[in-house]
């Protein structure tokens, strides 16, 4: 029988992101955007960590419509920002998912950063919730480097300005299936695929 699972986010790139991780692992499950509950309220993500962020995103969405929810928090932590903008990564320039913004006062930040010291690692945690209460958090890392400017279009967030360990490309250079299977999200997404079989078996 298919299973409705919510993903907890109006972004649709990241949606679609989650959809392209799920559709091989063979689970029969119907995936939907919050789009499909207007009344949905915003999640305030007031946790401390992805982790608690992706649970408070996911325990609320399950709350509301009763399904099982898929939620994840990730941003890019770069060391010479002592980590952050980490959990503030989409909202780095001030407004909330101004990509272009946030990507421009990052680039700003650590123009005077020599290249070798231009390490950073995206983080995700993916969270599930069950309407009986069943919870777990899995958690992804992609390490690499920040560079200089913007390259590629196949991404979005920080993507352009990333390169992951053991390319030269940066990972909005990279095609969908190339960028899944390394990514912070991918491997996150993945791990949460045995989850999901034995949660909703």
């Amino acid at each position: 029988m298919t299973t409705k699972v919510v993903i907890a986010s109006r972004n649709e790139h990241k949606i679609d992101e989650m959809r392209r991780i799920l559709d091989p692992a063979g689970l029969d499950l119907e995936l939907v955007g919050i789009k499909e509950f207007p009344d949905l309220p915003d999640v305030d993500e007031i946790g401390p960590t992805f982790a608690a962020n992706a649970l408070l995103k996911a325990r609320d969405m399950c709350a509301f419509t009763g399904l099982p929810a898929i939620a994840d928090d990730s941003g890019l932590c770069v060391d010479a920002l002592n980590g952050m903008p980490g959990i503030l990564s989409a909202r780095w320039a001030g407004g909330h998912g101004d990509d272009r913004a946030n990507l421009e006062l990052l680039l700003a930040q650590i123009s005077h950063v020599a290249t070798e010291r231009r390490t950073a690692a995206f983080h995700c945690a993916a969270a599930i919730a069950l309407p009986n209460g069943v919870e777990q958090v899995v958690e992804g890392i992609m390490t690499g480097r920040v560079i200089d400017s913007p390259r590629g279009d196949n991404g979005f967030g920080y993507d352009p300005i990333f390169v992951a360990d053991g390319y030269e490309i940066t990972t909005a250079e990279m095609d969908s299936a190339g960028k899944d299977a390394i990514s912070h999200r991918g491997l996150a997404i993945a791990a949460l695929v045995p989850v999901l079989s034995q949660l909703l078996s």
